[in-house]
Order: structure tokens, then sequence, then C-alpha cells
């Protein structure tokens, strides 16, 4: 995967920029803000989408602020985006960065050399029943 495109990129925030510690803040997770920062850098745009409201989400938005990232929208596809009764609730994105995909949570180092091409990421084959699903 390389991407020489501007991408719009969702990220979780527990579990994922910071370790898991609902309804606390958790601790940074390894290369997170680091990473965030390169990835705005390089013009990407990033958008806070959590579980989080109110008072919560207000935290983690100052909390990443504090830590240098700024948010292209927070729960939202755009800032000022407004739901409406035809409007979905699903946010526009090309990439989303969380715990809880398939396989898990691979850090923020895999995530900014997959999205970079800094070093080849050919993963092995295994063999077994679940293999079966990938090729359908």
């Amino acid at each position: 995967m390389n991407f020489d495109q501007t991408l719009i990129i969702a990220v979780d925030f527990d579990g994922t920029i910071v370790e898991d510690a609902y309804p606390k803040i958790g601790k940074p997770k390894l290369f997170a803000f680091e990473t965030l920062r390169k990835l705005q850098k390089e013009g990407h745009r990033l958008i806070l989408w959590t579980y989080r409201c109110g008072k919560k989400l207000n935290e983690a938005v100052a909390f990443c602020e504090n830590n240098g990232i700024v948010f292209y929208a927070v729960n939202n596809s755009f800032s000022g985006e407004e739901y409406g009764e035809n409007i979905s609730r699903k946010i526009h994105a090309d990439l989303f960065i969380d715990d809880r995909n398939i396989g898990g949570f691979i850090g923020w180092g895999e995530i900014y050399q997959m999205l970079t091409n800094t070093k080849p990421n050919i993963p092995k084959q295994k063999k077994g029943f679940f293999n079966f699903f990938k090729n359908l």
C-alpha cells in the first residue's frame, strides 16, 4: 500500500491512540502521536472517530490537542456536519484505524510503514480452514 494522494483517515481513540482505560484517558500508545503528526504533515486529513461523547469526548479532543493533533473533524465526516432524518451517521473516510479491526491493532509503526510503503509488508500465508475464506 503506497498512497500518493491525500487521504481522509478516521482514527479511534480508546485502545488505538491511547491505551484503553475508558472512561479515563489511558497512556498514549507507542508512536501514536508521532505517527499522527507525520500523517498530518504529509497532508492527510484526520478524523477522530470514537464512542466518546459529551464531556468525555471533549477530554479526548483536548488530550490530542495537547499532544499536537487538531482533527479535521470529530465524529463527523467534516467539521460542521449536521445529522438530520435522512442523513447517515456513517463517516466518510478512506481508511479507518481502530483497535477492533479483525486481527486487532497492529501498532503505529506498522500502520505508518503500510501507508508509506517504507518496508515490504508481505504477510505469510497460513494454512488452515480460515485461509479458505480469504480467497473467496
